[in-house]
């Protein structure tokens, strides 16, 4: 009796574009794909991916429309695919009770304490020296409304805070590359990797090594505090070390 075949891994980055970022040629959604061993699956691609995320209805739809914009086959088994996204997937708890039900703040001081502006895990990241993008300060919000619109389509299932999941093999988490490049244990996986063709590409890379990292140490990375409501998520980024 043999038992079923073990899925095959595959790590996804995704640099996230506005929803009409066809019409911006400085900033583009970017996907890169690695197979298990960090090699790149197909070519790296840049473009829109608006007509992709609304045309498709499941995962597996969706999935296929990635390899096949990055000239890749899509596998005929059983996988396990890991997506790490550059954009906000959530809003902060204070930001959506002032946008829902008009309650307040007591106060609001510093700049990188508000918030309505930055949610737990971006606070988190002010304090380490690091300046994470605000979705209601930084218009970026075409961009966490994008990558939320794919949580909610495709992977709508809360696994614990900060992972989503479809339930059948695909999970997807928020990382941010400025931050992650910069550790060591990155910059090893990137050791002999050539510079890709434009930023949007090298983010995506970037973001995809980290879902590799994830799906095979998440204790490299530092775990969200159980203070962290699950709505507002959590930025995966490698401890230092």
């Amino acid at each position: 009796m043999t038992g079923r075949a073990k899925p095959k891994p595959f790590s996804i980055g995704w640099d996230v574009g506005g929803w009409n970022c066809d019409k911006n040629p400085r900033s583009r959604d970017a996907i890169v794909i690695l197979d298990s061993m960090l090699k790149i699956v197909g070519e790296p691609w840049r473009g829109n991916l608006r007509e992709g995320v609304c045309e498709n209805s499941k995962t597996s739809d969706w999935l296929k429309a990635l390899f096949k914009n990055c000239d890749a086959e899509f596998p005929d088994e059983p996988m396990a695919i890991t997506m790490a996204i550059d954009a906000p997937l959530g809003f902060s708890e204070e930001f959506v009770n002032l946008v829902t039900s008009l309650r307040c703040v007591d106060s609001v001081e510093r700049f990188n304490t508000n918030r309505y502006l930055f949610r737990q895990t971006d606070r988190g990241l002010f304090n380490q020296g690091l300046k994470p993008l605000s979705p209601v300060n930084d218009m970026i919000g075409s961009q966490a409304t994008k990558g939320m619109h794919v949580l909610a389509k495709f992977a709508p299932i809360v696994e614990s805070c900060g992972v989503w999941t479809d339930g059948e093999g695909f999970h997807a988490l928020e990382t941010y590359p400025t931050a992650c490049r910069e550790t060591r244990v990155v910059k090893k996986l990137l050791k002999g990797h050539k510079p890709l063709r434009d930023d949007d590409r090298n983010d995506a890379r970037i973001c995809a090594l980290v879902a590799h990292l994830f799906a095979t140490d998440r204790g490299a990375f530092s775990q969200p505090p159980e203070s962290v409501p699950q709505n507002e998520g959590w930025i995966w980024v490698p401890r230092k070390r």
